[in-house]
């Protein structure tokens, strides 16, 4: 029955693209018009495309995404029961030194001494533009977008579903002050009723100031972008630096391994804390994710003092046992000497204490 239903939910994924993605708002628009022309004057854009630094081909990525679907996978993609999670008044943060939430997957609040900075959030417990597909294990349903308080930022690192949610975006699109993301998501935004004035689009390298001394800079990322499989690499895919008075974070957003790591942590380290993903790695999309202790070597490049992982524990997206990322980084972390921080979801981290330790995750 699961595996009938998988291929329901598929046929009825492929069935709304065939009809024309302009019928489902949660598929989003890509830029057209001024928007699109303004894509056109910068480096990274070419032939109607953005670019990765090192380009590399991902021509198998849309077929092994369908079998992955379709496939037999194993138990231990998700957990046998609950994960483990703590209840945190988000409205009530004290914040001495910037403050981290982790709501699984890569949805972070950091809350600094003036500002609520929200990322990548998704609460709708479902990643994709039909529910039923790819849903969230139990213990990560607990956080929605109600519990959040007012944003100040929102900051988006590219157009995925697991990391662009329609559902949780329009449900928090008034409590919303400003939104930071890459160049052309704002597209998505203004679709959804953004107000086109309260979103910056920034591409690699570029900055933007904000009240509370707040400085935001969009870096390069080695991944891809697509609402659909007929349109790809339309909009931009991004990590960034967050800088908050004298404090350094970094945010992964999706990134393969390159040079690029270094060359962040070199022009803008060292980091208090890097935010990196460790999950969801592929041999179908070797290039586009972090593969097991990857994190950690990242993590040495960018100059980091302190990791955390995130981009998994939340969803399955690729047929790994679904702790293993975790249980893979640690070693490798401990090799290179890098602390990593491991929160259980909801709980808060407050740079300058001692990193979360406990072993939550040791069942399958």
């Amino acid at each position: 029955m699961k595996h009938w239903c998988l291929r329901m939910g598929l046929a009825v994924l492929l069935l709304i693209e065939a009809t024309g993605c302009g019928m489902v708002r949660s598929l989003g628009k890509d830029p057209k018009g001024e928007a699109l022309a303004r894509l056109d004057t910068v480096s990274n854009y070419k032939n109607g495309s953005f670019e990765n630094l090192a380009e590399r081909s991902d021509s198998t990525v849309k077929r092994s995404r369908l079998r992955m679907m379709l496939h037999r996978r194993p138990k231990t993609i998700r957990p046998s029961h609950a994960l483990p999670w703590v209840k945190t008044d988000l409205k009530a943060l004290p914040a001495p030194a910037p403050t981290i939430v982790w709501f699984g997957h890569s949805s972070l609040l950091i809350k600094t001494r003036q500002n609520n900075i929200l990322i990548d959030p998704i609460f709708s417990n479902h990643a994709g533009p039909v529910p039923g597909l790819i849903t969230a294990f139990p213990g990560t349903k607990h956080y929605h977008a109600e519990d959040m308080p007012p944003i100040d930022v929102l900051i988006i690192s590219h157009d995925h579903y697991d990391h662009l949610d329609y559902r949780t975006i329009k449900k928090l699109k008034g409590h919303i002050k400003l939104a930071v993301v890459p160049l052309g998501v704002g597209s998505d935004l203004i679709y959804w009723g953004f107000d086109p004035k309260k979103i910056i689009e920034l591409n690699w390298n570029q900055s933007a100031i904000l009240p509370g001394d707040l400085r935001i800079t969009a870096t390069p990322a080695q991944h891809r972008s697509n609402r659909s499989y007929s349109k790809e690499n339309k909009t931009l895919w991004a990590s960034y630096v967050i800088q908050a008075g004298s404090y350094r974070l970094f945010y992964s957003g999706d990134s393969g391994y390159g040079p690029h790591f270094k060359q962040i942590g070199q022009q803008y380290g060292p980091f208090d804390l890097a935010l990196l993903e460790c999950g969801q790695y592929s041999p179908n999309w070797p290039w586009t994710h972090l593969w097991l202790g990857q994190a950690a070597q990242a993590a040495v490049d960018l100059n980091a003092h302190l990791l955390q992982p995130i981009h998994w524990a939340k969803f399955v997206e690729a047929d790994h046992p679904w702790n293993e990322p975790i249980e893979k980084l640690l070693p490798a972390a401990k090799k290179l000497g890098i602390q990593v921080n491991v929160p259980r979801i909801g709980e808060p981290y407050t740079l300058g204490d001692p990193p979360k330790t406990l072993v939550w995750w040791n069942f399958k």
